[in-house]
């Protein structure tokens, strides 16, 4: 391989970095703090993404994406703050007003725009209501997944994954997730005395994290977009960063209905 092919495998790499940086500090300020500040977070990146996925499913209509977004923010406040039954019909408004708003690509607003908003709604409740530990372990599983996917994909390559949604994922870099996750948890369950359970949980939410990723990648190829905007450096858009966590999110968030916590 050419010097300047290896460049170029590289090259995103130095603002990756330093985007991963920004967002860990800011990230690592709310989940310490909790409550509030974790909270408005959440509400935040949930409505980023909602403004996201409108504009790439109604491209040109930027009053249309703001609006969607907001009606999203709001009814997922709320939502933290009620019982499950209300959490769900503040969903189901806030799915109303976005299909009526949008109008198009009905199935792909309904999926992605509930799974965001029921993500958030997950994460948020995980650290209410397992604390900052199970928090940051669901977080270390989907970063560990994702940086171990990203070296071990540029340094093996190999077969692709699923390659007609997702082009660049590798099996390489898939196996290296899950032996990823499973080695952080194996390492907090020596470490902190937990069930071995986690080891396999963990490498289920590492496959959830990847579908979260592929996912995105399906409806970036269907909308014909490379990134979901560019406001982050090195990552494009915010759903480019949070794809991994909303699909770990999601499975979390049927955990916690299942348990009743959510």
């Amino acid at each position: 391989m050419s010097d300047g092919a290896t460049a170029s495998k590289w090259s995103d790499l130095g603002p990756r970095l330093i985007s991963a940086l920004v967002l860990i500090v800011v990230g690592a300020a709310a989940l310490w703090a909790g409550g509030l500040w974790f909270d408005e977070l959440g509400v935040l990146i949930v409505g980023v993404m909602l403004w996201e996925l409108v504009r790439m499913l109604a491209p040109g209509h930027p009053t249309m994406a703001w609006q969607v977004a907001l009606v999203g923010a709001i009814t997922l406040e709320i939502a933290l703050f009620v019982p499950f039954g209300i959490s769900m019909l503040m969903l189901g408004l806030f799915l109303i007003v976005a299909v009526g708003r949008v109008g198009q690509h009905v199935g792909l607003l309904l999926a992605y725009g509930a799974g965001i908003w029921l993500a958030g709604l997950a994460l948020v409740t995980l650290r209410e209501e397992g604390g900052l530990f199970w928090t940051l372990w669901l977080i270390g599983v989907v970063v560990v997944t994702d940086i171990a996917g990203y070296f071990a994909g540029r340094i093996i390559g190999g077969p692709k994954f699923w390659p007609q949604l997702s082009p660049k994922k590798t099996w390489s870099g898939t196996v290296a997730g899950w032996i990823a996750a499973a080695a952080l948890s194996a390492w907090m369950s020596v470490q902190y005395d937990l069930p071995w359970g986690i080891v396999m949980a963990a490498v289920a939410l590492s496959f959830a994290s990847q579908m979260g990723d592929i996912a995105e990648s399906a409806l970036k190829r269907r909308m014909k977009v490379k990134d979901s905007s560019n406001l982050i450096p090195g990552h494009g858009g915010v759903m480019d960063r949070f794809d991994g966590m909303m699909g770990a999110a999601l499975m979390m968030s049927a955990w916690l209905i299942v348990q009743g916590a959510l």
